[in-house]
């Protein structure tokens, strides 16, 4: 089986160095000097769709644009690149969400997969307006993707739920294909919606063996429901010709880290309510120091970024080692990202893909685009 791999669309603006952001803290200035404008952001998928990957994630929140905006106008300047639109059940109703996903299937010629956050942070839940607690948002959750996967099958939903009512619900026309559902959350509430309804469980980038507790335990919940989950790991990524090459790019991105704005992000990502954020925010202490915390597993990005604070860094060859070391444990999609996302989507995918391709572990989705040649003028 080819390993699946999905890039990044960075809706929060670009730059070569670190944008932060997420969890309910801000985007740093950093993110003006590339802003995620379509014609930007449609570079990067055009440059991930060549290369090789299959999907592209985007982002929810305060901190950046609406994904679901964003990827309608992208895809109409890409043409095989999938969508992993992150979006947030309590703020809009179950049956709209399936509808929404329907039209973007068709509209894109099947191009949608969705990213189910529940959100961890009650701040920045509440400044939308909603006010239950994070476990009642799960369970929320549940309720919601019940409801959009019946939808989705062609049913008729009646639900009177805990958080959540319809009557008659109906789609006049269903997505084909279904999309895929990724599904990420560490607490125990979260497990269990997970091995209900998702199939994709994401894990941020912890070191392998807190990934294969992660696995044996969502896999365990799963088959408790009769069903089977595939395991896919968010990661940052910095990869380079030689090891020297790629530390010396994570140097530099740590050198560009103000002191204040790591210590206003930790502040920030303190107060988080989400247990993944908690287990990322313990593999670095908020210091600069032993921030490799497997080998080629560098935590420094969780310094000053919510959310995914992990980065593979090191030469190509390392790289890959570290991506069949994940495999291993069940991992077989893969969510990459790195600064700026258009230059270092060509670094993984000229760099790391080829040599997992000579090993058997991926192939192409789609036949590369023709590069235009260059035009020159004859000679008279």
């Amino acid at each position: 089986m080819s390993l699946t791999f999905h890039w990044f669309l960075p809706t929060n603006g670009d730059s070569r160095h670190v944008v932060g952001g997420g969890h309910g803290t801000p985007a740093t200035p950093s993110g003006r000097d590339r802003p995620p404008t379509v014609a930007y952001l449609s570079q990067i998928a055009r440059a991930a769709e060549d290369l090789g990957f299959v999907g592209a994630l985007t982002p929810t929140g305060a901190w950046c644009e609406d994904a679901w905006l964003t990827t309608a106008m992208v895809s109409q300047h890409s043409e095989r690149l999938k969508f992993l639109v992150a979006f947030r059940p309590g703020f809009v109703s179950p049956t709209l969400a399936a509808q929404m996903a329907a039209t973007f299937q068709r509209q894109s010629g099947g191009r949608l997969l969705l990213n189910v956050v529940t959100g961890g942070e009650s701040h920045e839940q509440r400044a939308y307006g909603d006010f239950l607690d994070k476990d009642a948002r799960y369970r929320r959750t549940g309720e919601f993707l019940h409801i959009v996967r019946a939808l989705w099958e062609g049913g008729t939903v009646d639900l009177a739920g805990e958080h959540l009512r319809v009557e008659e619900a109906r789609l006049a026309r269903v997505p084909d294909p279904v999309p895929q559902v990724y599904f990420g959350g560490s607490s125990p509430v979260a497990g269990e919606v997970a091995a209900r309804y998702a199939d994709v469980y994401l894990t941020w980038g912890e070191p392998p063996a807190q990934v294969a507790e992660k696995i044996a335990w969502i896999r365990e919940l799963a088959a408790e429901e009769g069903r089977t989950v595939r395991f896919g790991i968010r990661l940052h990524v910095i990869t380079r010709d030689t090891s020297a090459q790629a530390w010396a790019e994570a140097d530099r991105l740590l050198a560009g880290f103000d002191p204040q704005t790591v210590r206003s992000v930790q502040a920030g990502l303190a107060r988080s309510e989400s247990e993944g954020q908690r287990r990322m925010l313990a593999l670095h202490g908020g210091s600069r120091d032993g921030l490799e915390i497997h080998p080629n597993l560098w935590a420094g990005i969780g310094l000053v970024r919510g959310g995914a604070g992990t980065a593979l860094v090191g030469s190509h060859e390392e790289v890959a080692e570290r991506i069949r070391e994940y495999h291993t444990l069940g991992i077989e999609e893969f969510v990459f990202s790195g600064y700026p996302h258009l230059e270092e989507a060509y670094w993984f995918g000229e760099g790391v893909l080829p040599r997992l391709a000579a090993q058997g572990l991926w192939r192409h989705p789609h036949t590369p685009r023709p590069q235009q040649a260059a035009q020159v003028p004859f000679a008279s």
